[in-house]
């Protein structure tokens, strides 16, 4: 089974990154997660994570460079998980598709219930920014 290609924004500001909640209606409910989605066919995963970042959360972004990959296997399906680093360039917050955000210091991403792609990822962060 080839994995459904999936990006994830480790986006900063002030030296936070952005988590945002999964909204009561979608699977992973109340889970915190990197914002991101999925590849579409022709496009490169950080085009995805620009208009995937516009459309959730209505701001433009810089790309940066890829952070680590991560793969897993959720009953419903399997993902590989491309996660980049990147900054809001312009625009204000707006939430299309999530309950709520938070701007969190890279050692308090672990504190918030993560969907499970994501605790590779803020494991890393969170050792590698503290150590």
């Amino acid at each position: 089974m080839q994995p459904v290609l999936v990006t994830a924004a480790i986006l900063w500001q002030n030296s936070r990154i952005l988590l945002a909640q999964r909204p009561q209606h979608d699977r992973m409910a109340g889970l915190w997660e990197f914002p991101g989605g999925k590849i579409e066919a022709g496009e490169t995963p950080q085009n995805c994570l620009q208009r995937e970042l516009l459309e959730e959360l209505g701001i433009e972004t810089q790309i940066g460079n890829l952070f680590m990959e991560t793969d897993y296997h959720y009953p419903h399906i399997y993902i590989r998980l491309l996660a980049f680093h990147a900054i809001p360039v312009k625009g204000q917050l707006v939430l299309h598709n999530h309950a709520a955000i938070a701007w969190v210091l890279p050692h308090e991403l672990l504190q918030y219930p993560l969907a499970p792609a994501d605790v590779p990822i803020a494991t890393r962060l969170a050792h590698e920014t503290t150590t």
